[in-house]
């Protein structure tokens, strides 16, 4: 299967070099995730059956991705006897073609989107220009990082990496409707942005959104979101085409339960989102496609670890809460899926096959902090070791790495290995030379003891410091 995906070729270590020397946006980052973790804190720790409502979501998701065959025929029949129109498309480039052509059939040139993980994944909005037709965020955060020509660097907040003063100059730059005299207040900032976007709600006939979940057992979607566009996109437009990964489906109602207290308080630190937006089918006066992506999903579930990455429902504590993300920046993953969930989900989309993707899986320092905080308790660093093992690596590093094991397979070898070491301990260098440089630029090389420990403990008795002989007590 062929599968299409957005982002720059870059390794994760080049892309993340100029990021790192960026005080401002290391600034920008620490604050905005540091303020989203603890009011998250907060909200999590009023619930008392919190760990019961992550292993109940977790079920959930696992359960469906088992049957995921069957949930998706039961979402189809749904859809369809609602009205709805229900596509499948197998890869981005096939999704893309299905959107393009839905649009061309209703003869309009503009649309407006909902913010949207899945139409960013497979680059939709290019896509679309290039047969003529132009695709305006209505997200605030999305439409100033379209207006920047730029890319978004989080899940929750696209534009994190800008501060409000950017954000104005933004804004003067490219809405020639807004007064010269505006300050970088964000009430202001949000007015401005306002007024430019309800022309757009009222005139477009053509809307595209993706959802955060869709009941298998009634068709429904389902978006939930804070500003109020997402409605306005959802209601107003004569066709509506909604574009989502065929892994955001539960099974009922009351599954969907669960996942509505989880994600709020996971994402945006809130008890519940100001906006609940659900559809089912057609309605009068407006016409529903339902575009069902795929682009490298089941394969990801032919993987026995890595399947659990599509649990995610994409709230972003795991970015809040790392440390890698917070001095790196999204942009340095090269995909619309940054931090620990796009360490694993993007390199077993695409394959690993580009120096980027294979370099994902060692962004990270396997703290463990983002399975700590994820809501369906995906266990991230788990499927970072997996992938770090299933990735391309260079011939002297697997020479390296049989040698080891050969010494480590015989405690005879390795006893000889730690003595000679001990011997030469004075002659390491505390830079190691050439290629190896790299891995003392950030660390000190630990000190070799003058004493292997298993010839300390053979001569000290057993180690006992209190003059005792371990073997007389026993």
């Amino acid at each position: 299967m062929s599968v299409t995906f957005i982002g720059m070729p870059q390794a994760f270590p080049k892309k993340s070099e100029k990021a790192v020397q960026d005080a401002q946006l290391r600034f920008n980052l620490r604050k905005a995730t540091h303020t989203i973790r603890e009011k998250r804190a907060s909200v999590v720790n009023e619930l008392p059956d919190w760990q019961d409502l992550r292993a109940a979501g977790k079920a959930i998701k696992d359960h469906t991705l088992r049957n995921l065959d069957r949930y998706l025929l039961q979402l189809e029949a749904a859809v369809t006897s609602a009205g709805g129109t229900v596509h499948w498309a197998r890869d981005a480039a096939e999704a893309n073609r299905i959107v393009a052509d839905l649009v061309k059939a209703t003869g309009e040139t503009e649309v407006v989107k909902v913010k949207s993980m899945a139409t960013q994944e497979i680059g939709l909005n290019d896509a679309l220009a290039k047969e003529g037709i132009t695709a305006y965020e209505t997200d605030l955060a999305e439409l100033i990082v379209q207006l920047g020509d730029d890319y978004p660097s989080h899940i929750l907040v696209p534009a994190i990496h800008r501060n409000r003063s950017e954000i104005r100059e933004i804004f003067l730059d490219k809405m020639p409707e807004v007064s010269r005299d505006l300050t970088d207040d964000p009430p202001a900032l949000t007015e401005a942005a306002r007024l430019h976007l309800r022309e757009r709600f009222l005139k477009s006939k053509v809307a595209i959104s993706g959802a955060n979940f869709m009941v298998a057992e009634t068709g429904t979607l389902v978006v939930l979101e804070s500003e109020g566009n997402g409605r306005m996109c959802l209601s107003l437009p004569e066709t509506l085409i909604s574009v989502v990964g065929i892994e955001k489906l539960v099974p009922t109602w009351r599954d969907l339960e669960v996942f509505l207290q989880l994600l709020p308080r996971s994402s945006t630190g809130e008890r519940m989102n100001p906006y609940t937006s659900t559809w089912t089918g057609s309605v009068d006066g407006q016409e529903f496609h339902l575009v069902l992506l795929d682009n490298g999903r089941t394969d990801v579930l032919a993987d026995e670890v890595g399947r659990q990455a599509l649990r995610c429902i994409r709230c972003s504590a795991c970015l809040n809460v790392c440390p890698v993300y917070e001095r790196a920046g999204g942009h340095s993953y090269g995909s619309p899926y940054p931090g620990p969930i796009g360490a694993i989900l993007t390199p077993q989309l695409r394959g690993m096959h580009s120096d980027l993707d294979a370099s994902l899986p060692f962004a990270s320092s396997l703290c463990g902090a983002c399975y700590e905080v994820c809501p369906v308790a995906i266990d991230i660093p788990s499927v970072l070791v997996d992938l770090r093992a299933k990735a391309p690596h260079a011939a002297a590093e697997k020479a390296a790495m049989r040698a080891a094991g050969w010494v480590l397979e015989d405690h005879r070898l390795l006893t000889k290995a730690q003595r000679t070491a001990s011997r030469m301990r004075k002659l390491v260098p505390k830079r190691l030379p050439g290629p190896l440089s790299a891995w003392t630029d950030t660390r000190d090389l630990p000190d070799i003891p003058a004493e292997p420990f298993r010839d300390w403990w053979e001569r000290t008795g057993g180690g006992e410091s209190d003059g005792h002989d371990r073997k007389e007590e026993r």
